[in-house]
């Protein structure tokens, strides 16, 4: 272990790490419940994708360990997997696309690879360097939005009306009265530091739910989504669902090239702001920057993120990226990548408890995706509303279309669109980087597919 990780080196030891390991699992362990859920919104099974969820994360934290040496775990990635499932699946699947989930896959695996290409050439700095900061926040801020929205709509919290566009749903439905307990739950838990409060939150609101299902309140009724809570125990149930293997389609793309670059890309922007601000954020804590605020081995963070992704791809899920719950495992002494390492062999023994996972029923993990979305919405404080008018336009635009448009591609897309052209109109046309003018020409190209209607 001394030799792997050089525990003495950073002033650490086995115990140490090890603790620190069970705490990170224990604040992101709720993904195994998450993803599951929001990707069958896709038409997947959730018992493939618990597995695929999994082995994914138990890859990508190995990497992190064993190149980077790092205390930074990964599995698949909130808000990514939101606009996996229902800005890229869901709207297919409406204009008949048939397994549109194998063509998303197809799109995180030109992701990841892209990624590897970026990774070896250290183009990822770069490219994060030169979005604006208020592009960047803004767009956390509106993939916080979205997460909540579509936790709100598949809970029952709120409903669509008409008149209002949206409205508040059954207040005296079990459902939502367990949401809002809920996350009432989660927050004083987390208040209290109690370590996986966000899981602790999900187990307790499904364990209320089991009594208020037992007592009448909670109405089974498979025809309109609401099934038992109650999971079903068997041999057979504990053996692991296999995972959808290299399920690509990668014929999509001949006839719809565009629209399919616009996903890849998309894909490529959040997991590139994402990834980048938790591994240096966490390395922060961890006090393992170096004097000039520099990550040393960086490049080898940035490529176990790459290299889980495309696993994940092949397995059947979607975005693997960096966890900013991995500062939990930080505050409980984790310093090596013997702390990541515990994390993901956890990950592979939870695989025989997927009848647990997979049970859990939608409204309980509501909650969660509540609290990772006032998480991610956070960075809000960190926007400005004065000064460059492109950055307060490009910031304001990408936080606001997300929720609104139900779309986080539709919210990157105007950020830096009306960025770009801003800068243009003010004059500060040497400010923009080839980066952007290249993203924006793209985007162009995408409005123009949208109008003709490709």
């Amino acid at each position: 272990m001394e030799k792997l990780f050089k525990l003495k080196e950073h002033g650490t030891n086995v115990k140490t790490e090890i603790i620190a390991g069970i705490t990170t699992f224990l604040a992101m362990a709720y993904i195994l419940a998450v993803n599951p859920s929001i990707l069958s919104a896709a038409g997947m099974a959730p018992g493939a994708v618990f597995t695929a969820t999994a082995v994914s994360a138990f890859f990508g934290c190995a990497f992190m360990a064993f190149f980077a040496n790092y205390p930074i775990a990964l599995a698949s990635g909130m808000g990514l997997n939101a606009y996996f499932a229902y800005s890229v699946c869901v709207p297919m699947a409406q204009a008949g696309v048939q397994d549109p989930w194998q063509i998303a896959l197809a799109a995180i695996l030109c992701e990841g690879l892209i990624f590897i290409i970026l990774s070896i050439f250290k183009f990822r700095e770069t490219l994060v360097n030169e979005v604006p900061a208020n592009l960047k926040y803004g767009i956390s801020t509106g993939i916080g939005l979205f997460v909540v929205l579509v936790a709100f709509e598949s809970s029952g919290f709120v409903v669509s009306d008409p008149s209002t566009f949206v409205a508040l749903g059954d207040v005296g439905s079990a459902q939502f009265a367990l949401v809002f307990i809920g996350l009432i739950i989660t927050a004083i838990l987390y208040y209290h530091k109690v370590p996986g409060s966000i899981l602790i939150g999900i187990l307790a609101t499904w364990v209320l739910g089991m009594i208020a299902q037992l007592v009448g309140w909670y109405h089974v009724n498979p025809e309109a989504g609401a099934y038992s809570l109650f999971p079903t125990f068997s041999l057979e149930n504990f053996i692991p669902s296999a995972p959808y293997l290299f399920k690509f389609n990668f014929g999509y793309i001949v006839g719809h090239i565009m629209e399919f670059i616009i996903i890849v890309f998309s894909f490529l922007y959040f997991d590139l702001f994402d990834t980048v601000g938790t591994v240096i954020g966490v390395a922060d804590k961890a006090n393992l920057l170096d004097k000039d605020g520099k990550l040393p081995k960086a490049g080898a963070a940035l490529m176990a993120d790459a290299v889980g992704t495309v696993v994940g791809a092949c397995l059947g899920t979607s975005t693997v990226t960096s966890y900013v719950e991995s500062s939990a495992g930080v505050a409980a002494g984790g310093r090596t990548g013997l702390t990541s390492l515990t994390t993901g062999v956890l990950f592979l023994i939870a695989i025989v408890l997927s009848p647990l996972f997979t049970a859990i029923p939608s409204f309980a993990t509501t909650p969660a995706l509540i609290f990772v979305g006032i998480m991610m919405m956070s960075s809000v404080r960190k926007m400005t509303f004065e000064g460059d008018i492109a950055d307060v336009i490009a910031g304001f635009l990408a936080l606001i279309m997300m929720p609104f448009t139900y779309s986080i591609a539709n919210g990157i897309m105007f950020g830096i669109l009306s960025w770009v052209i801003l800068k243009i109109c003010t004059g500060k046309i040497k400010q923009i980087h080839p980066v952007m003018w290249v993203t924006s020409a793209l985007f162009v190209i995408r409005i123009v597919t949208l109008i003709i209607g490709m």
